[in-house]
């Protein structure tokens, strides 16, 4: 499926020309005239691969949307437009993550390169995303033993060692990290290794949000 854009712009004309420019080269188009109607379009905002924004908006400002957006949490790449633009303003913008910060009237070929910087930006993002989920689900799979043998094994304890702290036979350690290894798809020791680490940023992550 092509990417996903979503635009805010409250003026018609703007709207109508960046989605017939868009849409001309495969991306799928979404355009809002108000942050309000954005907001309002929940399946649109967790599916968008690239935000295209205007700076001035009623209400509100671009820039202040952008906040709001970080605050839920949203990770799309933004693309700033405006009419009225100052290097104080797309400073900030790109400071807080912008991928570019485009004036009106802008080059259409400006646009698209843009546009194909955040999509690129969001399908890394979405990549590593799926990547997380799948290591969770796998770390999920084992019993509260095995997860707990992984961590003292990935924590540079032998198996002796392990056998000796959780009261076990060698051989039974053996088996649990012979497990371990299959229901976490590692394929080398090094390999659980990165998986924990992973595993213990996301969790760390997960607790500070």
């Amino acid at each position: 499926m092509s990417p996903l854009v979503l635009v805010v712009d409250d003026e018609h004309i703007v709207r109508t020309s960046v989605d017939s420019l868009l849409r001309s080269v495969g991306y799928r188009v979404k355009c809002y005239a108000t942050p309000l109607d954005l907001c309002r379009d929940k399946e649109g905002l967790e599916e968008a691969d690239c935000l295209i924004l205007d700076v001035r908006l009623p209400f509100t400002s671009g820039l202040d949307f952008q906040k709001k957006l970080s605050e839920m949490g949203s990770e799309i790449p933004i693309v700033f437009v405006t009419g009225h633009g100052d290097i104080p303003m797309s400073v900030r913008a790109m400071k807080a993550g912008a991928v570019d910060f485009l004036p009106k009237p802008f080059r259409d070929q400006d646009m698209l390169d843009a546009v194909a910087a955040a999509c690129l930006t969001r399908a890394v993002v979405k990549g590593e995303t799926k990547i997380e989920a799948e290591l969770q689900e796998r770390f999920s799979s084992l019993t509260p033993r095995e997860r707990q043998i992984m961590e003292m094994a990935t924590s540079g304890l032998m198996n002796k060692q392990i056998a000796g702290e959780l009261e076990l036979s060698e051989i039974t350690v053996k088996v649990h990290r012979g497990k371990i290894m299959r229901k976490m798809m590692a394929k080398t020791f090094a390999d659980l290794v990165k998986m924990s680490e992973a595993i213990a940023r996301n969790q760390g992550t997960s607790a500070s949000r």
